[in-house]
């Protein structure tokens, strides 16, 4: 029960958070530092209360190994949020997310000296096609879409490719945060819900440097047009809305993965994370009708395939479905 309860948490949370966050950078492309703070202050002051005690609660993990975490998740946080001022449209942007497999495998070998089976190899070829093919075809469009002026095109281009950049070194970025995270948790043991609480506390007084372009997006918000939310009856600008939605959908989406992490095994929760991912991109396609070819679509296709093939959900299905099989024979 608890674990479908998570997969609906997930499923609500994730992908409404996603919406929302198109619709705040629609509005206003260059948003990213004031909802990227507003996530880390909402989580740092839940886990500040019901986490951490109010401060009575020492950490299991010392605090020098989270300020190093900590710094890598918040300039990985910052960078994403970003890369939506650099002419990376969503659906692209969700896309090049979902290619961590690729950033962990690389990484996971260097680091780690890890080696992989030819299926997971195969895998990884595919996603890496997939962005690829997705990639190419937005860098068209951006050029296409841009001015007839020879010189905004190739402006708008070099903004698009500076995007990219900053998606790619976010998601190296964010695969070593995880290989770190692999090694305190063999060392001290998993604090999931600590964790949570100390990556978005920490890095709370970097938005010092950022506080200018925050409140200049908060004033932007208060001249957005009045809306009225439903059954509370409270009238506010409505980018300030769709942010509190924001912020209160990433909640939920994270609490969900946290359920889920603890009721179900690690296979369950990738299979349902790459599936929210997929549901999330049809719905910005179809809803926000972003440009989305027959060679996205295909691009699509090679992540989400490719992304399967490495958990290796078929595999595990064949075997807890001849697992039952032998039982009854047993009986």
């Amino acid at each position: 029960m608890r674990a479908a309860i998570a997969v609906g948490l997930v499923f609500a949370g994730c992908c409404s958070n996603v919406i929302f966050l198109e619709l705040l950078a629609r509005k206003h492309p260059g948003c990213g530092n004031i909802v990227t703070f507003a996530q880390f202050l909402f989580i740092a002051v839940e886990g500040f209360l019901f986490e951490a005690d109010l401060g009575r609660k020492r950490p299991a993990i010392p605090i020098r190994y989270y300020a190093v975490m900590v710094t890598m998740f918040f300039t990985v946080s910052v960078v994403n949020n970003y890369a939506l001022n650099l002419n990376i449209a969503m659906p692209l942007h969700m896309i090049f997310r979902s290619g961590s497999l690729i950033a962990n495998m690389i990484l996971g070998i260097i680091i780690l000296k890890k080696r992989y089976s030819i299926f997971k190899y195969t895998s990884i070829a595919l996603v890496s096609v997939g962005i690829f093919i997705c990639t190419f075809m937005s860098a068209k469009q951006v050029t296409s879409q841009s001015s007839s002026s020879e010189s905004d095109g190739f402006q708008a281009f070099a903004w698009w490719l500076l995007g990219i950049g900053a998606l790619t070194f976010a998601l190296l970025m964010s695969a070593r945060m995880g290989i770190f995270q692999e090694t305190l948790y063999k060392q001290f043991g998993k604090h999931s819900k600590e964790a949570l609480f100390y990556n978005h506390a920490l890095p709370l007084p970097g938005f010092i440097f950022l506080a200018s372009d925050i409140y200049d997006h908060a004033v932007l918000f208060n001249k957005s047009e009045l809306y009225q939310v439903p059954v509370v009856g409270v009238t506010v600008p409505i980018m300030w809305f769709y942010l509190l939605m924001n912020v209160f959908t990433q909640y939920v989406c994270i609490r969900g993965v946290f359920i889920l992490t603890t009721e179900c095994a690690s296979l369950t929760v990738t299979l349902v994370v790459t599936l929210r991912k997929f549901v999330s991109l049809i719905f910005s396609i179809l809803y926000f009708q972003n440009p989305f070819t027959l060679w996205h679509w295909l691009g699509t296709l090679f992540v989400f395939i490719g992304t399967l093939m490495y958990t290796e959900v078929w595999n595990n299905l064949g075997t807890t479905k001849s697992q039952p099989q032998k039982e009854d024979k047993k009986n």
